[in-house]
């Protein structure tokens, strides 16, 4: 085995933090802000170069949504969130997990074509609350963005 590689997940937590990842995805895309919002830590944070500024807390983070649903309707694009090759790369050992992972924003205009908008990857600290991992900080790095650029 080698000594650089983080050991492997559990299949358990490997599953949950899987499906954390894809129901964030549905709650987004299908407009549900708070459900979305409630998948973060209560003071969790979230960090994109896309944005102007980063988001913190429940009552932003739901508000953030809500704008993402408005502007896809006001777009007249249906976006889909894509989030391929989750990895464990740290733990704890005391509920704390980093996972990075890559996110597609595939968007179709209404009677168009889809067309992948922008590529990019997820570095976050996910936490277990008690009753189930929750993001509390995500970073996310664009691909084509200059490294200084990077969030």
């Amino acid at each position: 085995m080698n000594p650089i590689a983080p050991a492997p997940a559990t299949g358990n937590r490997l599953a949950e933090i899987h499906h954390l990842y894809h129901l964030q995805s549905h709650l987004i895309d299908g407009g549900r802000a708070a459900e979305w919002a409630a998948t973060f830590a209560a003071d969790g944070s979230f960090t994109s170069p896309t944005y102007p500024a980063p988001v913190t807390g429940t009552a932003a983070l739901t508000a953030f949504a809500e704008r993402f649903a408005a502007d896809c309707a006001a777009d007249g694009v249906v976006r889909r969130h894509v989030v391929s090759n989750v990895a464990l790369t740290g733990d704890d050992g005391a509920g704390t997990l980093q996972v990075e992972a890559y996110l597609q924003i595939v968007a179709t205009p209404r009677g168009g074509t889809p067309h992948t908008e922008r590529f990019t990857t997820l570095v976050d600290r996910v936490v277990h609350d008690g009753s189930g991992w929750r993001v509390a900080a995500r970073v996310v790095r664009r691909d084509g963005a200059p490294l200084d650029a990077q969030a």
